[in-house]
């Protein structure tokens, strides 16, 4: 509780959000804290992040550049950091898209597809393919 100082060697191994967590133990209870971030590898993206987390304090901002810098890793895997093999959407940007498409699933899964004009063109057309054929 009481250090004021902190020295992260290799902080380009570290993620924005692990980094920022640890930089909130120094400087408690009135005190000033510094923290030094060294760098040993990572290129300028690395340096990048490292400069963004330097002049940004919002734990909830560092985070969104984390993810759009390094990536959501594999979700159903164990890569924690790179893209995806199946890229499926932008989080958070296409949030409301996953929200509607959510909601469409959910319909056909109810039994009301009729609902959906695309379906139910496609039904439509494929009787019309069956029918000439």
């Amino acid at each position: 509780p009481e250090a004021n100082w902190m020295v992260i060697d290799h902080a380009d191994r570290l993620g924005l959000s692990q980094l920022h967590q640890l930089r909130g133990r120094i400087g408690r209870g009135g005190r000033s804290g510094n923290c030094v971030l060294i760098q040993r590898s990572g290129g300028p993206v690395a340096r990048q992040r490292l400069e963004f987390l330097a002049q940004n304090r919002d734990g909830f901002k560092i985070a969104e550049e984390d993810y759009r810098l390094r990536g959501p890793g594999d979700i159903l895997g164990e890569d924690q950091s790179g893209i995806p093999r199946f890229r499926f959407a932008r989080l958070p940007e296409d949030l409301p898209l996953l929200q509607v498409a959510q909601q469409e699933a959910g319909n056909l899964m109810r039994g009301d597809w009729r609902q959906w004009k695309g379906l139910v063109e496609a039904e439509k057309r494929a009787k019309e393919d069956v029918a000439t054929n």
